[in-house]
C-alpha cells in the first residue's frame, strides 16, 4: 500500500506531527496524494522538516502550532487548518499525546491530568471541532470525512508506571467508538489505532532490556516503525475502510497475540 494516491484530494490534520509516530503518519498522508496540516506545540524544528519534505516530493503541507491542552487551542487549530484547506478538512488524526513515567503512590491530581488532558481532552475537542466543518464537507448536506486516534496496546494490557497513561489511552479506544456511533449518520467514520513499543531515535540506548524483551517476545521479530501506524492510519482514511468505523486496529506485530500465561 504504497503510493497508491489514495488519499489524492483529502485535507488532512495530523496533531503531533513534528517527530516520531506523527512524522511517520504526516509524511505518508503526503505520500498518499493528502495536503497536511502538521501540528506541533514544542517540535518546531521537526514540524518544519516535515513540511519541507512534503514539499520537496511536489506535496502541500503546513505548520500549526498550539497547546492541544486547551480547548480553545484545539478548536483554533482545526480551525486554521480548514482554512487553509479552503474550507474543508476530510481526515483528522489525534496522534498528540504524552507518555510520562509515574507511580501511582505519590502521583497527584495535577499529575493526573497533565497526562489526561493532554491525551483526551485534545481528542474531544479535536474531534467535535473537526465533525462540525467534515458534516459540509461536499456541499451537500451529507458531510464526510474520517477521524482517526492514536491509541496504545496499553490501552488493554497496563504497564507499571503507566496508570494515568493507560487510563487515558483506554478512553480514546472508548471515545472513538462512542464518536463513530453519533456521527456516523453524518458520514464520519472515527476508529482508533493501537500501536505497540515503535521504535525511535535512542530508544535502545534509552531501553535496552525492555527493547531486548519486545524483539525476543513479539512474533514478527521487530519493532514498531512509524510508517507501520502511518500505513494503518492511510487504509482508515482511505475508501479503502468506507465502511470501517467504531473499530481498534491493533499495529504490535502480533505482541497482543501472546499469551500471559
Amino acid at each position: 500500500m504504497r503510493d497508491m494516491n489514495l488519499l489524492a484530494g483529502q485535507v488532512a490534520l495530523v496533531t503531533g506531527g513534528g517527530g516520531g509516530i506523527g512524522r511517520g503518519i504526516a509524511l505518508r498522508f503526503a505520500a498518499e496524494g493528502a495536503a497536511v496540516a502538521v501540528h506541533c506545540r514544542t517540535s518546531d524544528e521537526g514540524a518544519r522538516d516535515v513540511v519541507a519534505r512534503i514539499g520537496a516530493s511536489g506535496g502541500r503541507a503546513v505548520v500549526l502550532r498550539g497547546d492541544l491542552g486547551d480547548e480553545d487551542e484545539c478548536r483554533r487549530v482545526v480551525r486554521e487548518a480548514a482554512e487553509w484547506g479552503d474550507g474543508r478538512l476530510d481526515a483528522l488524526v489525534n496522534n498528540a499525546g504524552v507518555q510520562p513515567v509515574q507511580e501511582l503512590a505519590g502521583m497527584t491530581v495535577a499529575d493526573w491530568r497533565a497526562v489526561v488532558d493532554t491525551n483526551v481532552l485534545s481528542v474531544f475537542a479535536c474531534t467535535q471541532a473537526a465533525a462540525d466543518i467534515m458534516r459540509g464537507n461536499d456541499g451537500g448536506g451529507s458531510g464526510g470525512g474520517s477521524v482517526t486516534h492514536i491509541a496504545s496496546i496499553e490501552a488493554a494490557h497496563p504497564a507499571a508506571g503507566h496508570a494515568h497513561y493507560c487510563a487515558s489511552k483506554a478512553a480514546v479506544v472508548m471515545h472513538a467508538r462512542s464518536a463513530a456511533l453519533e456521527y456516523g449518520p453524518y458520514g464520519i467514520r472515527v476508529n482508533s489505532v493501537s500501536p505497540g513499543l515503535v521504535d525511535r531515535e535512542g530508544l535502545a540506548d534509552d531501553w535496552p532490556e525492555g527493547v531486548r524483551r519486545w524483539q525476543q517476545a513479539v512474533p514478527v521479530g521487530r519493532l514498531g516503525r512509524a510508517e507501520d501506524v502511518g500505513d494503518a492510519c492511510v487504509f482508515l482514511a482511505s475508501r479503502l475502510a468506507s465502511w470501517v468505523s467504531g473499530h481498534d486496529l491493533v499495529v504490535d506485530g502480533g505482541m497482543s497475540a501472546r499469551p500471559t500465561w
